[in-house]
């Protein structure tokens, strides 16, 4: 009786097809990938918007800290959170009518400042080490009397002295040159374009008080970058795994036939 050949085929796997897609679970962790970065992405821009204004800066008074026509980030605060040594953005308009002003607090509410003791500015008795102003320049271009600053008032300067028209120029109004606390809307964060970062801490004012906190800025940054990452990963997770799976497919060949 005359045989009959047959051929077997290997069954195929009833497995979860990793080689498409990645398997089921490299799908769900990539779709949570991109969900939770979405969410850090989106809700960074948002933070962003709540915390901060930009301002572009229309004069030279406050280089090297900034330019004239930088754009800056300034974080929404009331005049109470203030301190010295904060650039903020008022507005008076008894500086400027109807425009917004950028400068540095040196003093705030029942300091005594003056300039200048040994070519440094004076606040409370102590000369202020300045490193933010131009190098070589003075810290007034011309002298300031003692001042006491009224409470709720703070005392303003420009960064560069000598082409500001600050505090000093005002000490003929009733107030001194001083400005009311109500009057700042923000507090100057960072320079981002041209792009220089965070403003740094002025150091020089710290034994005469507690620094401003640093704002919100540097954890936005990384909730933006953080989420974009995830994004960009979670999705590009499924064409990477399918062509790795077809890479290792081919390099295994065609599967045996068989046996008859």
């Amino acid at each position: 009786m005359g045989g009959e050949s047959t051929t077997r085929t290997a069954p195929r796997s009833g497995g979860t097809g990793t080689g498409q897609g990645g398997g089921r679970l490299g799908q769900r962790l990539s779709g949570i990938a991109v969900a939770l970065g979405l969410v850090l992405f989106l809700g960074g821009f948002a933070w962003a918007a709540v915390s901060y204004r930009p301002y572009t800066v229309p004069t030279s008074s406050m280089t090297p800290t900034i330019d004239v026509g930088d754009r800056v980030l300034a974080q929404r605060v009331d005049g109470d959170e203030v301190r010295r040594g904060d650039v903020v953005v008022f507005e008076d308009k008894s500086w400027v009518s109807n425009a917004k002003v950028v400068k540095r607090v040196v003093a705030v509410g029942g300091d005594t400042v003056s300039c200048c003791t040994n070519g440094k500015l004076t606040v409370n008795g102590k000369q202020i080490d300045e490193p933010y102003l131009p190098k070589g320049s003075p810290a007034e271009a011309g002298s300031i009397p003692k001042v006491t600053v009224p409470k709720g008032r703070l005392f303003l300067l420009g960064d560069e002295r000598a082409g500001s028209l600050d505090s000093t120029a005002h000490l003929t109004d009733a107030a001194r040159g001083t400005v009311s606390r109500d009057a700042v809307s923000a507090r100057v964060d960072a320079v981002v374009w041209p792009y220089r970062g965070t403003l740094r801490k002025p150091t020089g004012f710290a034994p005469l008080g507690a620094l401003s906190e640093p704002g919100p800025l540097r954890t936005i940054e990384l909730m933006i970058v953080a989420g974009a990452i995830l994004v960009l990963g979670g999705g590009a997770y499924g064409p990477v795994a399918k062509r790795l799976g077809r890479t290792r497919a081919r390099t295994a060949g065609p599967e045996p036939a068989g046996a008859r």
